[in-house]
């Protein structure tokens, strides 16, 4: 079977774009995503099944039994049919040759970061981006080959980064950009015309290692704004930041949302990681330049004033 415009995915964010393809550009004629049981052994953060598309639109969903795409139906699958052009949105692997090979069109993703293709190439980079202070994003819809993050670029959007975002918010502004370019490519491919690439770029490499669930620790030693900008980089639909309530490392706090507090009263008589003082379920949190008001959060235990944060 011939398939046209295919749809890589595994979340709530590959669903929307699938919907806004699907309502303001074309029909989207296949789904790609993984199984369920495939989570088992990949962490996959915002993980969403798509299988109620078919049913929401008539668009066949496959599964794949293997996030990489190597495993043997997949293989077969793709070999059995033919394709002319793919997005990847919420994908966080790379595309096998195999499955590359299969496009006549080629296959086209999105990567980011502050600077230009191949910088910041890898893993999480608007996750990173926040960690790291910038202030802007530079969002690439790039054609993929066999490498990861190649300066293959199509089209780019850059968005900013305020003080009041956290990784979901970002997120929404990256999705209002990621639908520009979409626009763009789908209507050229749609149009006939030749889909042109610049692959030119005057950067250097860098990247932006993977991150777990463990990078997620806040250090109650390092600068307000380091614990802030951590804090809201992997923030829901992410694992959250960590840190533990009390003596030793059996009362887990996750911090959801927090935000500097106050950076010129005197809190010397407190250590860094110290509850200062609790308003409305809120914590005040003394930290080496200050303070910050902990908004939101999960732990195991009551959390009073006194409690030592580390």
């Amino acid at each position: 079977m011939h398939y046209k415009l295919v749809v890589f995915g595994v979340k709530d964010t590959s669903e929307n774009i699938i919907d806004f393809i699907q309502k303001e550009l074309c029909p989207v004629d296949l789904v790609i995503t993984i199984a369920p049981k495939v989570t088992e052994n990949n962490q996959v953060s915002g993980f969403k099944g798509l299988s109620f598309l078919t049913d929401k639109y008539g668009i066949p969903v496959y599964e794949a039994d293997s996030y990489y795409l190597k495993d043997e139906k997949t293989i077969k699958f793709i070999s059995e049919n033919t394709f002319d052009i793919g997005i990847v949105m919420g994908w966080q692997r790379l595309i096998p040759k195999h499955v590359l090979d299969a496009f006549s069109k080629g296959i086209y993703g999105f990567h980011g970061n502050c600077g230009y293709l191949p910088f910041g190439r890898g893993r999480s980079p608007l996750n990173w981006s926040m960690i790291l202070g910038d202030t802007r994003f530079n969002l690439n819809l790039f054609r993929y080959d066999e490498k990861a993050d190649s300066p293959n670029v199509f089209g780019t959007e850059m968005f900013s980064i305020n003080p009041h975002d956290d990784i979901r918010t970002a997120q929404y502004k990256n999705m209002i950009c990621s639908k520009r370019l979409i626009r763009k490519l789908v209507t050229t491919y749609l149009s006939g015309e030749e889909i042109r690439i610049r692959t030119d770029s005057k950067d250097f490499d860098s990247w932006y290692e993977k991150r777990t669930p463990a990078d997620g620790k806040v250090d109650w030693h390092a600068r307000t704004r380091d614990i802030y900008n951590l804090i809201r980089g992997v923030a829901a639909p992410f694992p959250g930041a960590v840190c533990f309530a009390g003596e030793g490392e059996s009362h887990e706090m996750k911090i959801w949302q927090a935000h500097p507090f106050d950076e010129m009263i005197d809190f010397s008589a407190f250590e860094p990681g110290e509850v200062i003082d609790i308003f409305d379920g809120k914590l005040v949190v003394r930290t080496v330049d200050g303070s910050i008001l902990i908004d939101r959060f999960d732990c195991d235990i009551e959390v009073t004033k006194g409690t030592v944060l580390h």
